[in-house]
C-alpha cells in the first residue's frame, strides 16, 4: 500500500510473520498455521499506525495483526539478511601471532560462577574457534561436566568419554605416542561432531604438545593465493572412511565446505581417514594438486598456535573449523587426556540464553531503583506491587507470558524520568499502560506486551460488566479510574471484549488488584529471570 506504514513490505511475508496468539503459540513462539492455509488473494485491507504499533486488517479473511512499528520500520530499510554465524563471516580469522597475549582462557571456578565469564568464553568458541578452561579438576569424567555447562554430550563409537593415551593394539593414531598432523576429527561421520573437548589429567611426558590451526583462515588464504585450488577443494567430494572390528563409517564431503553464498562453513581434513577417490584422471590430477597445496599451507609454522596442556586444562574447540595436532612424545612418560564430543548448536543456544538474561539488566535496575518508590498511595512500593502480581500469577498456574505480563504491568510508572506514577496521581493520565508496553517491546512479543497495554482498560471494563468490582477497588485505584477515563460505556465494553488480548488483560488486572499486601511474601526479581529469559525475543 503506497504511503502506508508498511512501505511495500511483501504481503505474504508480512502475514507469515503475524505475532498474534492465533498465529503463534504464546509459550514457544512457534507458528500455528501452514503457509498453504493462508487465503488465496491475500491483501491488506487497512494499515493504521498508533501507539508505537502498526495494526493491519487483512482481506479476505478479516484477520487482525499488530506489529511493533520499530520492527516494520527496520524491515522497510532493507539491507542484507542476518549473517550466518557458522560461516567465515561470523568469525575472527587468525594466525598464531594474532593471538599472542590474548588466548581465550578462563578459570574454571569463575566460568561456573560468573555468567559474564561463561558468555565471554562461549563467544570465544564461536568467534575464534576455541577456549581453554584452567583449573578443571584433573579427575576422570570432568570433561563431561564441562560439556554439560553449554550443551549435550555427543556419544560416538568411542563412547561418551574416551581416553587419549597410549594403548595396546590402537584403532586410532591418537592412541599412540606418534606425532599427529593437523586434522579435524571424525570426518567420516555425517553429521560430524562439531565440538571436541580435551581435558588434561596427566602430562609428564617429554613432547606431546598440542597445536591448533585456523582452518577457515587457511582456506581464506588459499582462496587469495590459489583461487583455482580453492574452487577444486570446495566442489570435489572426498570419501572419508573409518573401520574397525565393530564399526564402519563413511561420508563424502569436500575438504572445504561452503554455503550457498560461497562462504566457508566447514573444513574436513584428515589424511588418515581419506579414502580412494574414483574420478576421471583429469579431475584427480586437479584435486591432488589442490589437496597438496592446501596440506602444505596447513603446515606453515606461522599458522599454528602451540599449546602445552597442563593437568586441569580443558581445551574446547570447533571441530568444523580448527585443525588440531600433537607432537610425538616419549612412551615412558605419562600422558593422559580425556575427550568428549558435543555440538555447536547447543553452545550457541546456551550463549543466546545468557545474552537474553544479560539484556534484561535494565528491567532488573528498574525494580531495584525507581521501583522502590511509593506506589500511588498504596501500602507497598511499586516494585513490591509488581513482584507480588507476578507471584500471584505464578501461584495460579498461569502460563509464562501471563506471569511476565503480571510482573511487568506497571513498568510504565517507573521507566524514565518523565513517565511516572506521580503524573497520574496529580490528575493527568500518563498512559503508563501504553508506555510500559512500548518499552517492553524491546524484549518481548505481543503475548506479553498486549495484556500490559490493556490492563488499565481492563479495570474500566470490569467496572462496567462485573457487579461489585468497583467497590472492591482500593481508594487509590478508584481515584485513578476517573483520571484514566472512568467506567466504560456498554459500547466501549463490547469493543474491549472483542479484542484478542482482552481475556489476558482481565487476568492481569485481577492480579494487579490483589498485589497490594505489605505482609505478603514477595520474591525478588531474580526469581523470575529464567522465565523472562525464556520469553525473550530477538
Amino acid at each position: 500500500m503506497p504511503g502506508s506504514p508498511l512501505g511495500g513490505l511483501p504481503v505474504m511475508w508480512l502475514r507469515d510473520n503475524c505475532p498474534c496468539a492465533r498465529c503463534r503459540d504464546p509459550r514457544s513462539g512457534q507458528k500455528l498455521f501452514q503457509i498453504s492455509s493462508l487465503p488465496a488473494g491475500l491483501r491488506i485491507d487497512s494499515a493504521v499506525e498508533r501507539d508505537g504499533t502498526v495494526e493491519v486488517l487483512w482481506a479476505p479473511d478479516g484477520h487482525r495483526s499488530v506489529y511493533p512499528a520499530s520492527w516494520t520500520a527496520a524491515h522497510r530499510q532493507g539491507g542484507p539478511g542476518r549473517r550466518d554465524p557458522r560461516t567465515e563471516d561470523g568469525k575472527e580469522l587468525w594466525t598464531a601471532r594474532d593471538l599472542a597475549g590474548r588466548l581465550p582462557e578462563a578459570d574454571w571456578t569463575a566460568y561456573l560462577e560468573d555468567p559474564a565469564v561463561r558468555a565471554r568464553m562461549l563467544q570465544s568458541v564461536l568467534r575464534l574457534g576455541f577456549m581453554v578452561l584452567r583449573g578443571v579438576p584433573p579427575h576422570e569424567g570432568e570433561a563431561l561436566d564441562v560439556a554439560e555447562t553449554f550443551g549435550f554430550v555427543r556419544e560416538t563409537n568411542y563412547g561418551r568419554l574416551f581416553d587419549v593415551r597410549v594403548v595396546p593394539d590402537p584403532n586410532n593414531l591418537a592412541f599412540t605416542s606418534a606425532a599427529v598432523s593437523p586434522h579435524t576429527d571424525n570426518p567420516y561421520r555425517d553429521p560430524v561432531p562439531t565440538l571436541q573437548l580435551l581435558h588434561c589429567l596427566v602430562n609428564d611426558a617429554e613432547g606431546g604438545d598440542s597445536g591448533l590451526v585456523d582452518g577457515f583462515g587457511a582456506a581464506a588464504l588459499l582462496r587469495r593465493t590459489d583461487p583455482e585450488a580453492f574452487e577444486v577443494l570446495t566442489r570435489t567430494p572426498v570419501p572419508f572412511v573409518f573401520r574397525d572390528a565393530d564399526t564402519e563409517l563413511r561420508a563424502e564431503h569436500p575438504l572445504i565446505g561452503t554455503d550457498p553464498l560461497g562462504r566457508v562453513r566447514e573444513v574436513r581434513f584428515n589424511n588418515r581417514s581419506t579414502g580412494t577417490l574414483r574420478l576421471p584422471a583429469g579431475q584427480l590430477e586437479a584435486f591432488y594438486r589442490a589437496y597438496r597445496t592446501f596440506a602444505e599451507l596447513l603446515l606453515r609454522p606461522e599458522l599454528r598456535l602451540d599449546l602445552r596442556l597442563a593437568p586441569g586444562d580443558c581445551l574446547v574447540l570447533d571441530n568444523t573449523r580448527l585443525l588440531h595436532a600433537r607432537t610425538a612424545f616419549a612412551r615412558d612418560g605419562a600422558r593422559h587426556l580425556q575427550g568428549a564430543y558435543a555440538d555447536l548448536d547447543g553452545l550457541a543456544s546456551t550463549l543466546a540464553v545468557l545474552r537474553r538474561a544479560d539484556s534484561l539488566a535494565p528491567l532488573a535496575a528498574l525494580f531495584a531503583g525507581a521501583g522502590s518508590a511509593e506506589y500511588l498511595g498504596e501500602p507497598v512500593s511499586m516494585a513490591q506491587h509488581m513482584l507480588q502480581a507476578g507471584a500471584l500469577a505464578e501461584a495460579a498456574g498461569a502460563p509464562p507470558h501471563l506471569v511476565a505480563a503480571a510482573l511487568l504491568h506497571d513498568v510504565g510508572h517507573v521507566d524514565g524520568d518523565v513517565v511516572t506514577g506521580r503524573a497520574l496521581m496529580s490528575g493527568s493520565d500518563n498512559r503508563h499502560s501504553h508506555t510500559g508496553a512500548d518499552a517492553l517491546g524491546r524484549w518481548f512479543g505481543p503475548e506479553v506486551t498486549e495484556p500490559v497495554r490493556l490492563h488499565v482498560a481492563a479495570k474500566r471494563y470490569l467496572c462496567a460488566v462485573e457487579p461489585g468490582y468497583h467497590a472492591r477497588l482500593s481508594e487509590a485505584s478508584k481515584y485513578t479510574l476517573e483520571v484514566q477515563g472512568g467506567v466504560m460505556s456498554p459500547v466501549q465494553a463490547a469493543e474491549f471484549a472483542a479484542l484478542p488480548g482482552a481475556a489476558d488483560a482481565v487476568a492481569v488486572r485481577r492480579w494487579d488488584d490483589e498485589a497490594k499486601d505489605p505482609d505478603a511474601f514477595t520474591p525478588p526479581f531474580e526469581h523470575f529471570l529464567p522465565l523472562l529469559t525464556g520469553l525473550r525475543r530477538d
